[in-house]
């Protein structure tokens, strides 16, 4: 008798295109909920983590740095503020050598973050 992974898996091959409807139906019948998730802070926050573990940030309290990036307002540079413009979008800096467990620099404007690399 084959394990429950297994037992999935082969019902997952055997009804494809039962799933794919299933899944259809779901998305039409929850468009709602799906378009509030989309666009809730949560789902915001886990993106922006997920980008920085995925560049390879290294940091011990994912949680604090991006309530620090969002408090933010000012290039730690050159002090411009920062916006969601391209030259002032907000950056995080980070060490590219990985010699410690936290190789965040600073927050900075974009302009300052591709001078810095």
């Amino acid at each position: 008798m084959p394990s429950s992974k297994e037992y999935l898996r082969l019902y997952r091959l055997k009804n494809k295109e039962k799933q794919k409807e299933y899944m259809r139906l779901w998305r039409i019948k929850n468009k709602e909920s799906i378009k509030q998730y989309r666009n809730s802070k949560h789902n915001k926050k886990c993106k922006t983590i997920s980008q920085w573990r995925y560049r390879g940030i290294l940091c011990f309290d994912f949680d604090l740095l991006y309530d620090i990036f969002l408090s933010t307002t000012n290039c730690e540079n050159c002090n411009c503020i920062l916006d969601t413009n391209t030259k002032t979008k907000k950056c995080l800096d980070h060490d590219h050598r990985i010699t410690d467990k936290f190789n965040v620099r600073e927050i900075l404007c974009k302009s300052c973050n591709s001078k810095r690399q």
